[in-house]
């Protein structure tokens, strides 16, 4: 090989590297003349919030304000159940008539044969305006106790304020006991007997019923769905309620007066027992009065504060 041939090869092996240099030089020249402004860099993306749910122990308080704005589904949930329990029925909503007036028919037979009275009282009345919150009370027993278990699918399925599905129940039957007290006045006027002027204390009267059987409620469905044997026990409980609150009957014939005492410790009795006393102006139980409203105020607590306790586990034991 000769000079000639040697100088031709190395200048073809040292031109790429050249022409290399010429576009790096080139490149540096171009990004030169680009502007700052139109170069657009990506900011750091800010962090993302996240929320833990961790289970809690203890006593759970009561989330009024979620209740407060749930508010409108409470009505559905109460309009649901009073077009359920009277839409395949034949007579509907006049099973809401039927139903105490029967029962008071039955119980006046039984108890106030041959026209008996209670302080000059026929006993069909008596027995009438007892019956009217027991009946709302037994609805809070038989029908919000077994609440939860009857509707598994609001537990499993979708979220929503729980202690509203045993209260529905009550607000349900609080229209059962307006209708009951319609009827109560129209054969309260056929008897041709008049209020006492005792009635204003009627309204109160309603409140605590209310207040106890919420109290019924929260705490009989929370116990039904851990407990499976609440599910068979609970309509014996409703019928034992109703006698050992004395509904049918006169307590005073039925109990000497130095064990009535006793009757402080039920906090229904005094309830019912108020009734006659507000419509009717028969002397008051003071006593019982009070205990009640006391046990009632204990019940609605141990219900609704045993409910949120124990709703963690509703969805895996129901």
């Amino acid at each position: 090989m000769n000079s000639t041939q040697l100088l031709s090869a190395s200048e073809r092996s040292q031109k790429p590297g050249g022409e290399r240099k010429k576009a790096v030089s080139g490149m540096s020249t171009l990004s030169s003349e680009v502007p700052a402004s139109s170069v657009s860099l990506e900011e750091p993306a800010a962090p993302s919030q996240e929320t833990c749910i961790r289970s809690r122990k203890g006593w759970i308080a009561i989330d009024w304000k979620e209740l407060w704005r749930y508010r409108e589904l409470m009505y559905f949930l109460v309009w649901r159940d009073v077009k359920v329990r009277y839409k395949q029925a034949v007579l509907g909503i006049a099973w809401a008539v039927l139903a105490p007036v029967i029962q008071v028919a039955i119980f006046t037979v039984i108890f106030g044969r041959n026209g008996k009275t209670v302080g000059g009282v026929p006993m069909s009345l008596y027995i009438f305006v007892a019956m009217i919150p027991w009946m709302f009370v037994s609805a809070a027993i038989s029908q919000g106790g077994m609440s939860l278990v009857h509707q598994t699918h609001l537990l499993n399925k979708i979220y929503l304020p729980r202690l509203f599905i045993p209260s529905s129940a009550i607000g349900s039957a609080l229209v059962d006991l307006v209708i009951s007290f319609a009827i109560f006045f129209i054969w309260m006027a056929c008897k041709g007997y008049a209020p006492s002027w005792q009635i204003v204390f009627v309204v109160p009267l309603i409140l605590l019923t209310i207040f106890v059987s919420i109290g019924i409620a929260s705490l009989l469905s929370a116990l039904t769905v851990t407990y499976r044997d609440l599910r068979i026990l609970i309509p014996f409980i409703a019928q034992i309620a109703m006698w050992v609150s004395f509904v049918p009957m006169n307590v005073d014939e039925a109990i000497p007066k130095h064990y009535q005492w006793l009757l402080a410790f039920n906090p229904l009795f005094g309830v019912f027992d108020a009734y006659r006393s507000a419509m009717f102006g028969l002397p008051w139980r003071p006593w019982h009065l009070v205990s009640s409203v006391l046990l009632s105020i204990v019940l609605l607590l141990l219900g609704l504060f045993y409910f949120r306790k124990t709703e963690r586990r509703f969805a895996d034991l129901a």
